[in-house]
């Protein structure tokens, strides 16, 4: 009989982003997954509380962080894994496909030493590979749409979907940042709907869906089958793909979308200090209608 990992979930509502620690009851060896930083947009400040939180109940359980896993580039929340790596040592891990979304944003950010080899991260992961949390293991499920990089890591029971399904009264995510697909996320949608009923889904975020009065972030395959607003069983591609793209085009760019970005494609790691001892975040100008570029020089 296959383990199942013990999990902990840690909400941080301003960003609406659900992080875990996953364990190994055998060895107590431990993974984190999504890791928020706390960023504060308006002052530039950015702080650590929300990783100090894992951190803290790692060493209350006494479990052994030895990798953090990020299920894709987030758009919504920078990434605490250099911090959760220098207070514990632990590798991160990413999709391999992340060298296509810096390739895609290499450009619209300019950075000169910003990498699209993916070498930013510790280890790369391809799809159906599989690796060890100690006694338990990761099996590794690209599931893109969402973005071209996402992945889900299934370990016993528990699948982390990270962005591409929500709970199953809110649906699915948006599939229209660059690289994303509506129809890729059908099929990964779908790929995951085939693996048992019962197996748990753990998801990145939740917003609570109009009547609900508590934030929720696990469910399962047979719910999500069941009951998601978005892609029960029945919905088909075309129609997915029909709604999805719609509700997309009504969407608001998430607040943190350019920070994180930048930031995320690197692991988490900021630019690099400038002469005055700061570092800078980069924020593209469009200059919107039929006014010269020239007026603003």
């Amino acid at each position: 009989m296959t383990a199942n990992p013990m999990i902990e979930a840690f909400f941080d509502e301003p960003t609406n982003t659900i992080s875990y620690l996953v364990a190994d009851p055998a060895t107590r060896t431990a993974a984190v997954v999504d890791p928020v930083l706390d960023f504060d947009l308006a002052s530039g400040e950015v702080d650590t509380d929300s990783a100090d939180r894992i951190l803290k109940m790692a060493a209350e359980k006494d479990w052994r962080i030895v990798m953090v896993l990020e299920t894709h580039a987030h758009a919504d929340h920078l990434s605490a894994a250099p911090y959760i790596k220098a207070k514990t040592g632990a590798w991160i891990g990413i999709g391999e496909h992340i060298r296509d979304v810096q390739k895609i944003f290499r450009p619209v950010f300019a950075f000169d030493d910003m990498k699209t080899d993916g070498s930013d991260f510790d280890r790369l992961f391809a799809d159906g590979e599989r690796f060890a949390l100690g006694s338990l293991q990761i099996e590794v499920m690209h599931t893109p749409g969402h973005t071209p990089a996402d992945l889900t890591y299934r370990i016993g029971d528990a699948a982390f979907v990270g962005d591409t399904l929500f709970m199953p009264d809110y649906g699915t995510a948006r599939a229209d940042f660059p690289g994303g697909d509506a129809r890729q996320l059908y099929r990964s949608i779908r790929r995951l709907l085939s693996l048992p009923d019962e197996t748990r889904l753990f998801l990145c975020h939740d917003y609570k869906a109009p009547g609900r009065d508590q934030y929720r972030w696990e469910t399962t395959v047979g719910e999500e089958r069941r009951n998601s607003v978005h892609v029960h069983d029945g919905v088909s591609e075309d129609d997915f793909v029909a709604m999805r793209e719609a509700r997309d085009a009504t969407l608001a760019v998430p607040k943190l979308l350019l920070p994180s970005i930048q930031v995320n494609i690197r692991a988490g790691r900021f630019p690099s200090t400038e002469t005055n001892g700061v570092r800078f975040l980069r924020i593209p100008v469009k200059i919107k209608g039929e006014v010269a570029d020239s007026v603003f020089a």
